[in-house]
């Protein structure tokens, strides 16, 4: 039987929502399934391991092998059924993994099986990794990180924009995700809206951050820079964007990354995932004193967090650039515009300028994800994992201070160390509270 949730959702007819005997049941009658795991169904281990906000992550085993199974619920899992989630999430998921996997093959999971009327997709189990934030919190150092994260941002937005696609080709691909609104309403809502104004599922660490919420509900400069950036991830449809590309959606060894969890990928502004990294990693940084266990015992680690923004964001210019200057097939700037070594020094020139105004978005962004998640709904444990809540609100709130800074002092930010710089002088400034 339906719940009202899914009926309101335009439930497909045979969806249900699986438990483990279902799940084992219906993964039985797959011949690419259960050959990958191999021997008997009945002697598969099949454990419910889902800790996001969304959907039910399973991990199977059989003799052969495992998968990750995800089914998406019809509502958010976080809040329960009175916030109904449309299935079809799971339908740009799976498009967005498969242009993904041919972008960059190893640098996100392989689909095994996709089950639309169940809205369920079979994918590669990720072992070791573990998810990224967790590493963090823990203070471990991925260095093949940037490399792997780079090449991924850079080509699937390099290749998913008016730089390498034909006109007519972009916008039948901008039509192929404009059905993912419901998910794009959320961030739409939870980042850029109700942080700013009284919220019922706001929440931040009380009392000590008070203040601050206040502060930030009253400020205008803020709403109309906030706004703005709304604006801009409303109406700027550059290129495929993973839309969620934080540190809970990355998985890593220290040789490997993937990204996964693509459901809320939509035709966007191209900053908006670069800020999305690049927060997460600053929230990272002014996270790690609440995680110490001696005063200076997380230094390197630290060291390693800043280093890791500048090179996240000068290996993407570097990569992006790269493919610009020799994969740019799309109708955008055309070549017969800028013939000789006169064209090719000024289109050089636009190419630098295009990057500068795309960091001012990253910049921007970058601020949006921060403060989203010390005073939305959704949070970090980079932060809630400490335990002592004054000196979590300590940490916060030296975040939310680069954050102000970064959204509405965007222009004063040139270039990548400038971020860095400004987050190390905010390392040990003390709140007054």
């Amino acid at each position: 039987m339906m719940t009202s949730a899914e009926a309101r959702n335009g439930t497909p007819s045979g969806y249900r929502i699986l438990n483990e005997i279902d799940l084992r049941n219906h993964l039985a009658g797959i011949p690419s399934v259960a050959g990958q795991l191999g021997g008997s169904a009945e002697r598969w281990s099949i454990t419910e391991v889902g800790d996001g906000n969304l959907n039910l992550v399973f991990i199977v085993k059989g003799s052969s092998g495992g998968l990750a199974v995800k089914q998406a619920l019809p509502y958010v899992r976080l809040v329960g059924e009175s916030w109904p989630l449309p299935l079809s999430r799971a339908h740009y998921e799976h498009l967005a993994l498969t242009y993904q996997n041919r972008l960059g093959p190893g640098l996100v999971p392989a689909i095994i099986h996709h089950d639309p009327a169940l809205a369920l997709t079979a994918m590669e189990l990720l072992e070791p990794h573990i998810i990224m934030r967790r590493g963090l919190v823990a203070g471990t150092i991925y260095p093949a990180f940037v490399d792997h994260i780079t090449t991924f941002i850079a080509r699937t937005l390099f290749f998913s924009s008016d730089l390498a696609l034909s006109a007519a080709a972009k916008k039948d691909a901008i039509a192929s995700f404009a059905g993912n609104h419901a998910l794009c309403k959320i961030t739409e809502d939870l980042i850029f809206t109700d942080p700013y104004r009284i919220a019922e599922q706001n929440r931040w660490t009380s009392p000590w951050l008070d203040a601050t919420a206040a502060e930030i509900r009253a400020d205008l400069d803020l709403h109309v820079a906030i706004s703005r950036l709304k604006l801009k991830f409303l109406s700027c449809a550059e290129a495929l964007i993973h839309g969620d590309l934080h540190t809970g959606s990355i998985m890593v060894t220290n040789t490997e990354t993937r990204v996964i969890d693509p459901e809320f990928a939509f035709y966007g502004p191209m900053g908006f995932d670069v800020g999305a990294v690049l927060a997460n990693l600053l929230m990272a940084y002014f996270a790690s004193e609440g995680h110490e266990q001696e005063r200076g015992s997380r230094d390197a680690f630290e060291s390693w967090v800043l280093a890791t923004v500048d090179e996240v964001w000068t290996g993407f210019v570097d990569k992006f650039l790269a493919l610009w200057r020799s994969e740019a097939t799309g109708d955008a700037y055309p070549p017969s515009l800028f013939p000789g070594e006169a064209g090719a020094t000024r289109l050089e020139t636009e190419r630098q300028a295009y990057m500068a105004g795309l960091f001012q978005d990253a910049v921007g962004f970058t601020a949006a994800k921060i403060i989203r998640r010390i005073l939305g709904l959704a949070h970090n444990i980079d932060f809630e994992l400490i335990e002592d809540a004054k000196q979590r609100a300590v940490c916060e709130a030296r975040a939310l201070r680069l954050a102000r800074t970064l959204m509405l002092e965007t222009a004063s930010f040139t270039s990548i160390d400038t971020v860095t710089k400004a987050a190390r002088e905010l390392r040990h400034w003390q709140p007054g509270f």
